[in-house]
């Protein structure tokens, strides 16, 4: 067991099994053995690799695409250029570095990182100098607000659901002869239809946090841009665990593997419309990318020398790769032209 396991165990001895949710924060936020208290989990020494990570292209079309609505709301200032779990601050250095070519925008805006783990706003120090931290969304200033949050929303905490004869239990983290093990609990009535077997994942965190974000969008201007994996009114167990760049079992290494689970967008849109902003329906990431020119910039690079950059551009793009499996959705305020790619989802919230 990891020193994280032995804890857990004891907490569950003690009290009880703990939701799936429970056990994601602890293995992933725990001061002292929490998979991001402890580690740089990015790159080839790490667990897994972003998008900024593999090229420089994705930060700078999204920087870009946020220039363009401020530039299209009139140029506000001051305003926030936030980032929440900004990782090793690649993705807002790239952000940074591309709008720097828009008049004004460089001035008029401060940035802000929502960041948890001490020792990654240590790294993003050295790699963006003295920025501001914020240990949440709630602490984002009243101003107009540019958000980029790129694999965010499926590090957050889930509660897992399965359909049994008497209703929806929910799936839980219990103890086995051999380890942690899941179990259900008590079966409970749900607004869902579905089969004996079937799972449905709920992340109220997830609609937490896009309700502050886009009540700031609402009520002050600006912009998001969320991009992460999954889909719209997902269905079935998403749960997983990454290590050393391969999947393994989410109860075998608490705190030293990567937790996360699909993001369903449909319920992302619906919080951002209750908050009164306009939400986009989720697009493909690769089709995105493209709509902002990522073929004719990585040709650019490619022409000044950089042999890498057509393969990354692919990656980033193509169906087989990030191109289907991640999506990207938008937030922007009522009346505002519309985040460039994204067209505004003709839903009201109760549909969404």
């Amino acid at each position: 067991m990891t020193p994280l396991a032995r804890l857990i165990a004891g907490r569950i001895r003690a009290t009880g099994p703990i939701t799936l949710a429970d056990y994601m924060e602890t293995c992933l936020l725990h001061p002292q053995h929490g998979y991001y208290a402890t580690r740089d989990p990015l790159g080839e020494a790490g667990d897994f690799t972003t998008a900024p990570e593999i090229s420089q292209i994705f930060g700078e079309l999204c920087g870009l695409a946020l220039a363009q609505a401020w530039l299209d709301q009139g140029r506000p200032a001051p305003v926030t250029l936030a980032e929440p779990g900004p990782g090793r601050g690649t993705l807002m250095g790239d952000v940074l570095r591309a709008i720097r070519s828009v008049p004004g925008l460089t001035e008029a805006a401060q940035v802000a990182l929502i960041e948890a783990s001490p020792h990654l706003r240590e790294v993003q120090r050295e790699r963006l100098g003295e920025v501001r931290h914020l240990a949440s969304a709630d602490e984002l200033p009243p101003e107009p607000l540019f958000l980029i949050a790129n694999e965010f929303f499926d590090a957050l905490p889930i509660r897992q659901f399965q359909r049994v004869e008497a209703g929806w239990a929910e799936r839980v983290v219990g103890l086995g002869t051999d380890g942690l093990r899941l179990g259900l609990a008590q079966p409970v009535q749900l607004p869902r239809a579905g089969r004996i077997g079937d799972i449905v994942e709920d992340c109220p965190a997830g609609a937490a946090v896009m309700s502050v974000i886009a009540a700031r969008i609402a009520a002050h201007g600006g912009a998001a841009i969320i991009v992460d994996y999954g889909g719209w009114n997902g269905f079935g167990d998403t749960f997983q665990a990454l290590r050393r760049h391969a999947p393994e079992d989410p109860l075998a290494h608490p705190g030293e593997a990567d937790l996360t689970a699909h993001v369903d967008f449909a319920p992302l849109a619906a919080a951002a419309i209750r908050a009164g902003a306009v939400a986009s329906r989720p697009v493909h990431q690769g089709d995105w990318l493209i709509s902002l020119g990522a073929e004719a910039r990585a040709q650019r690079l490619a022409d000044a020398g950089d042999r890498g950059a057509m393969a990354a551009f692919r990656r980033l793009t193509r169906a087989d790769e990030m191109g289907h499996l991640f999506k990207a959705m938008a937030i922007w305020p009522q009346g505002a032209p519309a985040v460039p790619g994204f067209d505004a989802l003709r839903l009201n919230a109760d549909d969404a």
